[in-house]
């Protein structure tokens, strides 16, 4: 492309020459490098980006046996937030918003951190400090970017939900976490629609309880040109590994776990993949359509790290037509627009807008949440000549990606360009082997400075060793079923678990289950959620004991979990396949109805009731 030669990749190559007098003979062998030198590089990285360490580390990286227990920049602090900050300028906005309610509004860097003051003042009020969780059950908006950072100057834990949770959704969430603050809303709009939330707010602080102290949001929208100063943020030095926020997993297998992310990792690892691998600039004007309860949120929000205006939609992504979010990215002159795959899917299936290229200034197309197939990846580059795809994969768990794009490589479609730097992937087959060309496990084989701290309330890490460690030893296994090819892309084919993801949403099937519990016509349940090319689509399977309205329970489950998560399908089965151990089976299921033979996906002699598959088996090979 020809923004290669001025891209960030580049810089940091001659960076290496002249500090280092490291040179590459391509990207494999720079890839290789960081790997196998993880302390110089990342060092690397902290110099390259000028990162403000308060207190200076006496060593980058302390080897551990255990390779998500290493430890990086020994006994250093800094603050995430002084780093945000440091990019002010009057030249360009730092926040850029619509909503489907609200007018286009561009919010200047002065006017943020008018808003950022006023908000740290409020929680220093109300004792917030360093190490202090804060939740947040609000909308993607300003004030919510600005509640963020007041949090963080303040040395204090960030966490948050999309105000389209249901409220079991997210008091399983929250009140492991015993939050002190909740930020909170009274009403959102979405699809064109209202929805009040007093009744979920009043319910969510009674069970949190009279140590929460719950502030609106909604105060904190008007933001003004007030002349403050910098230097009255707080602006508290953590260390290093002091947590930043806590995400939460999906809760496949029962509550979400709460996964602790570590201040620097964050400040590093965003740096690199949004500045190095899409080439984020000062300047640039970034958007990723995400809500506060996904990772996208938190992985967009570091875009202000490299000096980016950050542009945030509230809203559905087809309301009041196709064309709302193209509008805005025209007006509001995106450079790096991201999205889900099935967004994208959808987008052509639904009939694209009258798009001209020539009417935008898109750098690149970024796509995540499940793979992009090659199908709509041509059109998209059809539909935009000039602008790079970029496909991003990784997870909550790390809260960036492992996989993803370069300024300078060819696109190929329906795949991924590259492992990112810093990042140890491999593929793996049932035998632990690395293979390429073969369909496998993608795994990270050594330390990555963006493992998770641990899970919040667990000592010991049982729990975190369990749910990455269990198939591999010390081989980090992601649940993401990938092809390596020859030329080092990455091919993903889909998760290997059975999580729900719609549009960047994701849920476990036990938050679906656990809906049922108390349902006398429903004796057991099912859902599977198939996202492949051209499909994304959630059955719903039934084992009931009498005639239930089955229009009646999608609305249920609209309004207790989730609307993202509404089954398409739902089909009366006569029974269930268990393991003999008592597991629910869910993946070989999910294998059987994206095409797989039944002998390849499960044996019947696993079966408790090896007679409930028939049903599966028969229905497989009828759709």
């Amino acid at each position: 492309m020809d923004t290669a030669k001025k891209s960030h990749y580049r810089d940091y190559l001659n960076f290496l020459a002249a500090e280092y007098q490291i040179t590459f003979e391509g990207y494999k062998s720079c890839h290789n490098w960081s790997i196998s030198n993880s302390a110089l590089f990342w060092e690397s990285i902290a110099r390259y980006f000028k990162i403000n360490f308060d207190t200076p580390y006496t060593q980058v990286q302390k080897p551990a046996q255990k390779p998500w227990q290493t430890e990086w920049f020994v006994d250093s602090k800094l603050n995430y937030t002084h780093h945000i900050f440091r990019n002010y300028n009057n030249q360009s906005p730092a926040l850029i918003y619509q909503s489907e309610s609200s007018e286009y509004i561009e919010i200047s860097w002065q006017a943020l951190l008018n808003q950022t003051l006023e908000i740290e003042k409020k929680l220093s009020e109300l004792g917030v400090n360093q190490g202090t969780v804060v939740a947040s059950y609000g909308p993607n908006t300003p004030a919510t970017i600005a509640a963020f950072l007041a949090c963080n100057s303040l040395g204090a834990i960030w966490t948050s939900c999309s105000p389209d949770f249901g409220i079991e959704a997210v008091c399983d969430r929250f009140i492991q976490l015993t939050p002190k603050i909740l930020f909170y809303t009274s009403s959102y709009q979405h699809n064109g629609k209202k929805y009040r939330l007093q009744l979920k707010n009043k319910q969510l602080m009674e069970r949190l309880g009279d140590a929460c102290t719950g502030i609106p949001i909604d105060d904190y929208t008007t933001f003004e040109e007030i002349p403050r100063k910098r230097e009255e943020l707080t602006l508290r030095p953590v260390d290093f590994t002091a947590p930043i926020w806590i995400l939460f997993s999906s809760g496949t297998t029962g509550k979400p776990k709460a996964i602790i992310h570590k201040t620097g990792a964050m400040l590093l690892e965003h740096l690199k993949a949004l500045a190095i691998h899409q080439n984020v600039r000062p300047g640039s004007r970034y958007f990723w359509y995400t809500t506060t309860g996904w990772m996208m949120w938190n992985y967009a929000l570091s875009s202000l790290l490299c000096g980016a205006s950050l542009c945030l939609y509230n809203g559905a992504v087809h309301y009041p037509n196709l064309e709302c979010l193209w509008d805005f990215a025209r007006r509001a002159k995106i450079n790096h627009f991201g999205h889900g795959a099935a967004y994208y899917q959808n987008l052509f299936k639904k009939g694209i807008p009258n798009l001209n290229y020539k009417d935008f200034d898109l750098k690149t197309l970024g796509s995540t949440g499940s793979p992009l197939d090659a199908q709509t990846a041509i059109k998209l580059q059809q539909l935009f000549p000039e602008t790079q795809l970029i496909s991003l994969s990784g997870g909550t768990d790390v809260c960036t990606a492992f996989v993803g794009g370069h300024p300078e490589m060819e696109v190929i479609p329906g795949e991924i360009q590259c492992k990112m730097l810093g990042a140890p992937v491999a593929i793996y087959n049932e035998k632990s082997e690395k293979i390429v060309g073969t369909a496998g496990e993608l795994v990270l084989e050594g330390p990555f400075i963006a493992y998770p701290k641990g899970l919040w309330g667990e000592t010991g890490g049982y729990l975190y060793e369990e749910s990455y460690y269990s198939l591999y030893g010390h081989v980090w296994n992601h649940g993401d079923w990938a092809t390596e090819t020859e030329r080092g892309s990455l091919i993903i084919h889909g998760r290997s678990d059975a999580t729900l993801n719609r549009a960047g949403v994701r849920i476990g099937t036990a938050e679906i289950y656990a809906l049922f519990e108390g349902h006398q016509d429903i004796e057991d349940s099912l859902i599977i959620h198939l996202s492949e090319a051209h499909k994304d689509e959630l059955y719903l399977f039934l084992k009931t004991r009498n005639t239930i309205d089955l229009e009646a329970l999608k609305t249920y489950i609209r309004k207790k979990s989730s609307p993202r998560h509404v089954p398409d399908s739902i089909f009366i089965v006569p029974d269930l396949p268990y393991t003999i151990s008592g597991k629910k089976v869910e993946i070989p299921i999910k294998k059987l109805l994206s095409g797989a033979a039944p002998e390849q996906v499960m044996s019947k002699d696993s079966l408790k009731n090896p007679e409930a598959l028939n049903w599966f088996i028969a229905f497989a090979q009828k759709n």
